[in-house]
């Protein structure tokens, strides 16, 4: 077997992506993948789909609630990259054929009116750049077996980006109460969690601040129009073919996906 390298990193994720098959976690076999090292195969993971040509439009945040972070034993969110082939327009059914073990969480999804780069980005200072508001979902679809990864792997696979959907509501910031805006989950018509969008770091803001400051850390910035995925707001549930997940916002509307 090769000796473990950045490239070798990309290879494997992109390779059990493009397969459908997952693994175990790339740390049990070369401890040598640090955060450092994650997120620069990260880039170099994005740099691969760029060149066959997808198209960057925003980033998303994991591991944005508190709990999941105390678990991770970090303080802040992770930051990963979000592509137009992941995007699924309202009505289009999941491609579960080119998913491996996808689950839907509910996400707040911010739309930038301007470039926002840190550091020293503040919650008030970054929610200055929002245009609109949405309610969405995020399809997670880590590429390790059951889940199960460190840290630095789950930086690596960008943060188990899968595809994601926007609903049919788009309200400015200031017409929101965004701690407040609640939830509900329903798969198959049945209730199944329910949440306000203070799970995420408080406030959505908070976590749209922090991924401007880290991003910044990294030579990187956010540019107007990107769609910024802030964190589920409940654990994801799993999607099955045939089954229908959807998210019913107080004021947001409600946005719904069936796997096919």
């Amino acid at each position: 077997m090769s000796t473990w390298t950045l490239e070798r990193v990309v290879d494997e994720l992109l390779a059990a992506e493009t397969e459908r098959r997952d693994r175990g976690p790339i740390t049990d076999e070369f401890p040598g993948l640090d955060i450092d090292l994650a997120y620069r195969a990260q880039d170099a993971l994005l740099q691969r789909k760029l060149d066959a040509g997808e198209r960057l439009i925003g980033v998303k945040l994991g591991l944005t609630s508190r709990a999941k972070q105390q678990r991770m034993g970090i303080d802040a969110p992770l930051t990963a990259w979000l592509t137009d082939a992941m995007a699924l327009p309202a009505g289009v059914p999941a491609p579960l054929d080119e998913l491996i073990h996808p689950r839907v969480e509910p996400e707040i999804v911010f739309v930038l009116g301007e470039d926002l780069k840190g550091p020293g980005i503040t919650a008030a200072r970054a929610m200055q750049s929002v245009e609109a508001v949405y309610g969405g979902y995020e399809i997670i679809d880590s590429r390790y077996t059951d889940f199960r990864f460190t840290l630095p792997d789950v930086i690596a696979d960008n943060a188990s980006a899968g595809r994601y959907g926007v609903g049919p509501v788009a309200l400015a910031p200031r017409d929101l109460d965004l701690p407040v805006e609640a939830c509900l989950v329903e798969v198959d018509g049945e209730i199944v969690d329910t949440a306000t969008a203070a799970a995420v770091q408080g406030h959505p803001a908070e976590a749209l601040a922090l991924a401007a400051n880290a991003l910044a850390a990294r030579g990187h910035g956010l540019k107007a129009g990107w769609t910024v995925l802030t964190g589920g707001i409940t654990d994801a549930v799993f999607l099955h073919p045939g089954s229908t997940v959807s998210v019913h916002f107080s004021h947001l509307g409600t946005v719904t996906v069936t796997g096919a």
